[in-house]
């Protein structure tokens, strides 16, 4: 009797064992794809990790790329260069090392005009505003760009504004054959400029202006140019995405910017509590100094959200098309490159809506 219940119960077993996974099926079609599986993007700074790069892993650490299916990896990079280069097929690569990155727009239109077949785009605008500065010390006689005149200025040639200087020059009326042009390595600008070395510096605002406080000079004696203030009517970093990805990937394309657009909102609103995902990042950071660079492009450089608006993260067509007139004041374009080229819009979010009421009241609550 005993095996006979056993086996009689074995058809009932059977079917709870089917209904089971016929249920687990049906829950896994309306799992979200970050549960079931997320897709991974690796992405390349522009320079090494510091406090502009909150939006990334704010994005990151609040689960906004993981609502969106994503696991996002971030790489810092050794030259701005890199973060272009990294997203084409080098030294004999069958696919780009990165998928998408943050890099200098008006870097990306010259190397694409020299390679044309990369296909790299610019699919966001995150400095509506370039970073480009002249930074020098009064107590070296450089209070106004003229001032350069006669001087020694530290200019990279790896950096993004120092490919600028020409034209920079050029505005400025300022005779570019009195200016010793110092091409020196990326990190030793600053400790020139503090040894009394050089005078002025060209770099970022946000980087150069903080290091050298940092290192014991005075505020005081500090004077920050912004090139945008001084006729360089250019866009400043963007996030591009490679060919490849953009062929194979587009709708991930759009689920990072859904994501980074939010985080980005996040961190204008409040970049106080925006900075902390950073600092865990880097080893003997200081908060005061890192939340200082992101204050300084939060307030100079990014474009505030139009609610209004249908999208964010755009370029506006006549400014965009003045850009590349710019640039041909100092570049010979090898190609008939066109703006539409450089930037796609088709990926841009709309802008992220702010939280309800309630919900805002809900987190303080919990806090």
């Amino acid at each position: 009797m005993k095996s006979r219940r056993a086996i009689a119960r074995q058809p009932g077993a059977g079917n709870a064992l089917f209904a089971f996974l016929v249920a687990v099926f049906a829950l896994a079609s309306v799992i979200p794809a970050s549960a079931q599986g997320e897709m991974r993007i690796r992405f390349s700074l522009d320079r090494s990790i510091d406090g502009t790069a909150a939006p990334l892993f704010l994005a990151i650490d609040k689960g906004y790329f993981k609502e969106q299916g994503l696991d996002v990896i971030v790489e810092p990079a050794n030259t701005p260069m890199e973060a272009i280069t990294r997203l084409a097929l080098t030294n004999g690569a069958t696919e780009p090392s990165h998928d998408m990155s943050i890099g200098d727009i008006n870097s990306l239109i010259r190397y694409r005009d020299q390679n044309p077949p990369t296909g790299i785009e610019a699919v966001f605008i995150v400095y509506d505003k370039p970073t480009y500065a002249l930074v020098g010390r009064k107590s070296r006689g450089v209070q106004f760009v003229k001032d350069v005149e006669n001087r020694k200025l530290a200019a990279p040639a790896a950096d993004p504004a120092s490919q600028l200087w020409p034209l920079f020059a050029k505005l400025n009326a300022i005779d570019a054959q009195k200016v010793t042009l110092m091409n020196v390595g990326l990190q030793v600008r600053v400790p020139m400029l503090v040894s009394g070395e050089v005078d002025a510096l060209l770099g970022n605002s946000f980087s150069a202006f903080v290091d050298l406080k940092d290192r014991g000079v005075a505020q005081e004696d500090l004077v920050v140019l912004l090139l945008a203030d001084y006729g360089i009517n250019l866009y400043g970093s963007a996030i591009l995405a490679s060919a490849k990805f953009q062929a194979e990937q587009p709708e991930a394309i759009k689920s990072f910017l859904r994501a980074y657009s939010r985080a980005l909102r996040d961190v204008m609103q409040n970049p106080d509590a925006s900075i902390e995902p950073v600092l865990k990042r880097m080893q003997g950071a200081r908060k005061e100094v890192e939340l200082e660079r992101l204050k300084i492009v939060v307030a100079q450089n990014i474009k505030k959200f139009d609610p209004k608006a249908e999208t964010v993260g755009g370029v506006d067509p006549v400014r965009f098309a003045s850009a590349f007139e710019q640039i041909a004041q100092f570049y010979t374009f090898k190609n008939k490159l066109k703006p539409e080229e450089i930037f796609d819009a088709q990926y841009l979010p709309a802008p992220p809506k702010p939280e309800p009421p309630a919900q805002q009241q809900q987190k303080k609550k919990m806090k």
